[in-house]
C-alpha cells in the first residue's frame, strides 16, 4: 500500500468525520445533498461548510504544497473549527511542520451588524443565533479529539475589525473568510488579502449565500484592480488564485 494512498484514506476519512457524513442519516427535510452542498446547520458536525467546499480547501492546500506557494493557512470565521481542523489535517497528512494554520474567530458569534459604517448588512440578524457562537475553548477540544491541537495551530480571538489588524500573521497561502456580514469580509480582505502570496488562493464561503459579502468582495477587487477569476465551488462558495 502506497503512502499516498493511505494519506488519502486518512484525509477521505477526516471530511466524513468532520461533515458527519460517516454516521448521517438522511430525513425527508434533509438529505445527502444538503450536507454534500453544505446547505444545514447540524449539530452533529464541526463544520457545516460541505463536502463540496472541504473538497477545495484539499484542493487549494494540495496545490499550493506542490507549487511551493509560500505561507500559512488562515480561515476567518471558524464557527466549531473544522475547516481549519481539516487544514491542520492535511499538513499533517503531508508531514509538512513548517507552515500554521490561524483560526481567526470572535468565538462569540457574529457581530451585531455597524450600518452606521456598512450599511449593506442592513437586515442580517445572525448576531441572534446562539448555535453560531462557539466558545475558543469548545474549538481547542475539537482540535484535540482528532489529535490536531500543538504549536502549528494559532488562534485569533475578537471581532476582526479589532483583531486582525494586529494578528501575528506574516505570509497566507491559503485565505479562507466565512464571516457572512459585509464588514467581517471587508476587514478580512483589508488587513490579510495584502499577505496572500501570489500563487495562493483566496476562498470566500457565504459569497452565493449573503448578498452583503459578494458585494464586500466585488468593492474591494474594484478598488484594488484585481481581475483573478472568481471560479464557483458550489452554490455559495467561490475561489480565486492570486496572481500579483
Amino acid at each position: 500500500m502506497s503512502d499516498n494512498f493511505t494519506r488519502q484514506l486518512y484525509i477521505d476519512l477526516l471530511k466524513r468525520c468532520l461533515t458527519n457524513t460517516i454516521y448521517f442519516r438522511p430525513t425527508e427535510e434533509i438529505g445527502y445533498d444538503f450536507r454534500d452542498e453544505g446547505k444545514d446547520w447540524p449539530d452533529d458536525a464541526h463544520t457545516m461548510i460541505g463536502l463540496k467546499r472541504i473538497d477545495n480547501i484539499q484542493f487549494c492546500v494540495e496545490k499550493v504544497l506542490m507549487d511551493n506557494i509560500p505561507g500559512d493557512l488562515m480561515e476567518t470565521g471558524v464557527w466549531k473549527g473544522g475547516a481549519t481542523i481539516f487544514m491542520r489535517g492535511l499538513l499533517k497528512a503531508y508531514g509538512i511542520t513548517n507552515r500554521s494554520v490561524w483560526v481567526a474567530d470572535s468565538f462569540e458569534g457574529l457581530p451585531r451588524p455597524d450600518l452606521h459604517n456598512y450599511p449593506h448588512d442592513q437586515g442580517i440578524d445572525l448576531y441572534q443565533f446562539s448555535e453560531l457562537a462557539v466558545s475558543l475553548s469548545e474549538v481547542q477540544d475539537n482540535f484535540d479529539r482528532y489529535g490536531l491541537l500543538d504549536d502549528q495551530v494559532k488562534f485569533v480571538k475578537g471581532w476582526f475589525k479589532d483583531s486582525l489588524p494586529q494578528a501575528p500573521v506574516q505570509q497566507l497561502a491559503v485565505l479562507r473568510l466565512d464571516g457572512d456580514l459585509y464588514e467581517s469580509t471587508v476587514n478580512a480582505l483589508d488587513n490579510l488579502y495584502p499577505k496572500l502570496t501570489p500563487g495562493g488562493f483566496l476562498i470566500v464561503d457565504d459569497y452565493g449565500a449573503v448578498e452583503a459579502c459578494s458585494q464586500a468582495v466585488h468593492d474591494y477587487r474594484r478598488r484594488n484592480g484585481i481581475e483573478d477569476e472568481i471560479i464557483p465551488v458550489d452554490w455559495t462558495g467561490v475561489f480565486w488564485q492570486k496572481t500579483k
